[in-house]
């Protein structure tokens, strides 16, 4: 063994003793309301599928459409190989959906985070960011050479203050970035307010709509709908893999916006684009959205039920106002043990523990979607229930759901 092995060994045995060890789960069959792990079905709580349209028969056949028309791989950068048509037509789409000149798509949520930050930021900028934001957020902002600034999590006494410091030390371009709804706790950015802050002191609002695309506003169209604020924030961001079910990620704003992202996003520039089977798909489910929006009101109404079912139940659910719902139980360990009861009565439901949230918030996130029935629902409560007895954790009398509407 090499000593760079030996001291990745050190470290994976230290994660080991902090409990921070996860072995990937092995899934024997799609990503649905249900899934088959050894052989074994469990209802599934960990998954991003809103709306279940990963296995949307629309979705399956545009994909199989397009790969035997343009083929399995796209070739290379879009800036050296050529853009296939098929690119275009999905961020024109993506641009009239989002309600803005226009879009461009990248290899994920992530990408196209670093890719904003990235290509807009300089020396002489500043960018100021919810201490609760999403990873890929952080990462970009450190890539960047722009000054940062942090706020509280949705205090806007804070964010006005980082405003007049960034002013106050001479930045050039002020980007205030916040996720729409926010991946742990479910709650939902008070993008009114931060607009009317960025507003007030000149500066650019971009915002990442990885949960709330497909969830929030009419159709799914995002947080900046919701509180119908079209044409009032500069960037918004969304993903592909999530509530749209296919892969990747996009950027919806300006036509400069856009030309500055094929010019100098590297994320953009340096990675071949989406297969067109990927692509033909992502544009079958923004006209599913939109055509069937009993899916969006069915997420909903099996969140408010899960929701309330988990509160009356006597757990914790914290602040959450969407379809995330995080069951708060403490420490790492104690999330750890609440999810290995869930999984011995037939619910996959993933612990997450520090450093993704804080020590004494140790939790199991769970999602429920479009695709769950009242019967799954009710043997998941019923798994929560007999899981919460071993916990400890005591039922409420009465309960009401928590979640708001879009």
């Amino acid at each position: 063994m090499t000593d760079f092995e030996e001291s990745l060994g050190e470290e994976l045995a230290e994660l080991r003793a902090q409990g921070q060890w996860h072995p990937l789960t092995v899934l024997e069959s799609p990503q649905d309301a249900e899934v088959e792990i050894e052989g074994r079905r469990f209802i599934n709580l960990s998954s991003n599928n809103y709306l279940g349209l990963n296995t949307h028969p629309r979705l399956i056949e545009a994909a199989i459409a397009a790969t035997k028309k343009w083929g399995a791989g796209s070739g290379a950068v879009r800036t050296i190989a050529g853009t296939q048509l098929l690119h275009e037509e999905l961020e024109a789409k993506l641009a009239l959906f989002k309600g803005t000149a226009a879009a461009l798509t990248l290899q994920s949520g992530f990408t196209a985070n670093l890719a904003v930050l990235g290509a807009t930021l300089g020396e002489a900028d500043a960018v100021i960011s919810d201490e609760l934001n999403h990873a890929s957020i952080i990462d970009g902002i450190r890539l960047t050479k722009s000054r940062r600034y942090l706020f509280p999590h949705k205090h806007m006494a804070g964010l006005e203050q980082r405003l007049t410091e960034a002013r106050r030390d001479g930045a050039r371009r002020v980007l205030i970035v916040t996720d729409g709804v926010f991946s742990m706790d479910g709650d939902i950015a008070p993008l009114p307010e931060i607009v009317a802050l960025a507003e007030a002191h000149e500066a650019v609002v971009m915002v990442d709509d990885a949960h709330a695309s497909g969830v929030l506003g009419r159709h799914g169209r995002g947080s900046v709908d919701h509180f119908q604020l079209e044409g009032r924030v500069q960037v918004q961001v969304g993903t592909l893999s999530k509530a749209v079910g296919v892969l990747g990620g996009y950027v919806a704003g300006s036509q400069a916006l856009r030309d500055t992202l094929i010019h100098s996003g590297r994320p953009f520039l340096f990675s071949t684009s989406h297969p067109p089977a990927v692509v033909a798909a992502a544009i079958a489910a923004l006209e599913v959205m939109q055509q069937e929006p009993e899916l969006q009101a069915r997420l909903w109404e099996n969140a408010r039920y899960f929701k309330a079912g988990l509160e009356e139940l006597g757990f914790d659910c914290g602040a959450s106002e969407t379809p995330i719902t995080p069951v708060i139980v403490g420490a790492a360990e104690r999330a750890v043990k609440l999810s290995e009861e869930l999984r011995e009565r037939g619910v996959f439901a993933t612990a997450i523990g520090f450093p993704t949230v804080a020590q004494d918030r140790g939790r199991v996130r769970t999602i429920v979607t479009a695709a769950h029935s009242r019967t799954q629902l009710d043997r998941a409560l019923e798994a929560f229930a007999a899981a919460g007895q071993v916990l400890g954790v005591q039922p409420r009398r009465s309960a009401g759901a928590s979640a708001e509407g879009a």
